[in-house]
């Protein structure tokens, strides 16, 4: 089976090195909302680095396809990600206790954490794209995780 078929939840995390990890999310609004994350050991920092990533709405798509192909060449380089479908974003936003989809990308964030920490991976450092006000969106990532350093 293929990385692209094999979903990367399904392998315990094999290495006691501390990791990093990326989140970052595409779709907001009719369509479904995607939250990916990308983690791999804190000694490969630099190895990402030499792939030259960059904000992906920057990127053409040929450029974006290369890099994944690359990704998935790395075997330190893992992912999850968190689909969160139309109706359900319709769901939580209007039931009586509304959820607003900052909250709910707030949620799916820290569901992603939560699912990379209980596969046995020692996070460090995770890096999350800006949701509302940054600050805020620190400390509420922070207090549920003291032990990471987030930076937003």
């Amino acid at each position: 089976m293929d990385s692209e078929s094999f979903p990367t939840s399904l392998i315990k995390w094999s290495s006691d090195e501390p990791c990093i990890m990326g989140i970052d999310e595409a779709g907001r609004g009719p369509s479904p909302m995607v939250y990916g994350c990308m983690y791999c050991p804190l000694s490969y920092k630099n190895s990402i680095a030499s792939l030259e990533f960059a904000d992906s709405n920057t990127l053409k798509v040929e450029k974006r396809e290369e890099l994944f192909e690359d990704i998935k060449l790395e075997n330190c380089i893992r992912w999850e990600v968190d689909v969160i479908d139309p109706r359900e974003l319709s769901s939580k936003m209007l039931k009586k206790t509304k959820m607003n989809l900052n909250e709910i990308s707030h949620n799916s964030a820290m569901g992603l954490i939560r699912r990379v920490l209980d596969l046995g991976v020692i996070l460090t450092k995770v890096y999350l794209d800006t949701v509302e006000n940054a600050d805020k969106y620190r400390v509420k990532i922070s207090e549920s995780f003291p032990g990471i350093k987030i930076v937003v």
